[in-house]
């Protein structure tokens, strides 16, 4: 389901990127960007971790340098019947964590700097353990994909609009593509489309992660608590992150500017932590 989801949700991203193509070049616009469609989507499905890597500028870190938590992510992996993802830190002191990749096999977990300052064990161990659910359930594909496609998506907008301003991009099919105008517009929609994709994939898998994390780390006790310090955190502590992969986080990590609430990809957490404290292990 979520292979399906993942191809759906390419194709819709692809749709979206030929209309673009179409608004500034026309016909020749449209072919030119589904071409581009197609490489986004190749480099999407098997580069999409390192993508979103690199958009959250995580670095790799060995056992050496993090001894207790690779221990915690081996324990925790072999308990999921899981390979051990690769181990990434994300430098903010924003105390946050993510999961991506395409399977269990080509996966990745990252944690923020701050996040073990302001965790304990237990809640270390729980927020780690549903970013493994999430590796578990199949559904990291699904959320990887959409940061690289709407990041990209996304620049290719700004782009846009910049040549919209200084009257760029269009020749003798001026009239058939809509124009400038349309080119513009289509700037601006691109990247509110793209953010409403990310919000229709992330919010129940968010409740599935949480339950499956519950069960892996055997007590929902230490995600529950963690959840609610990690929203109180994120409130306090900015973090500099691509909108387009705030959805990968386990909160919200835009929860501090109030614009992006209204694009919240993230269930709200108190309902989280009610379903987590009533669930029976």
């Amino acid at each position: 389901m979520n292979t399906l989801k993942a191809w759906l949700m390419m194709g819709v991203l692809s749709i979206l990127l030929v209309l673009m193509g179409n608004a500034i070049g026309g016909q020749s616009g449209a072919m030119i960007f589904f071409l581009i469609a197609m490489v986004m989507n190749f480099f999407g499905y098997f580069y999409s971790d390192k993508i979103a890597i690199k958009m959250t500028r995580s670095y790799p870190v060995s056992e050496a340098e993090a001894p207790e938590l690779y221990a915690i992510v081996n324990r925790l992996s072999q308990r999921a019947g899981i390979p051990m993802p690769k181990l990434y830190v994300t430098p903010s002191d924003q105390p946050n964590a993510f999961a991506t990749g395409r399977n269990p096999s080509h996966a990745a977990v990252a944690v923020t700097q701050g996040i073990m300052r302001i965790l304990n064990r237990s809640e270390v161990e729980g927020v780690l353990a549903h970013e493994l659910a999430h590796i578990k359930n199949r559904d990291i594909l699904v959320g990887t994909i959409a940061a690289a496609l709407a990041g990209a998506i996304t620049m290719m907008a700004n782009a846009l609009q910049w040549a919209a301003i200084f009257g760029m991009g269009r020749g003798e099919d001026d009239e058939e593509g809509g124009g400038m105008f349309g080119g513009l517009i289509m700037a601006f929609i691109a990247p509110i489309a793209a953010m409403i994709i990310q919000m229709a994939i992330s919010r129940s898998r968010e409740y599935m992660a949480d339950a499956t994390g519950a069960r892996i780390a055997g007590t929902a006790e230490g995600l529950s608590n963690a959840l609610l310090k990690l929203e109180s955190a994120a409130h306090r502590i900015p973090m500099q992150v691509n909108p387009a992969s705030s959805h990968m986080f386990i909160v919200n990590p835009l929860s501090g500017a109030s614009l992006m609430k209204l694009f919240s990809t993230h269930p709200p957490i108190e309902d989280r932590v009610a379903r987590l404290r009533s669930m029976r292990l």
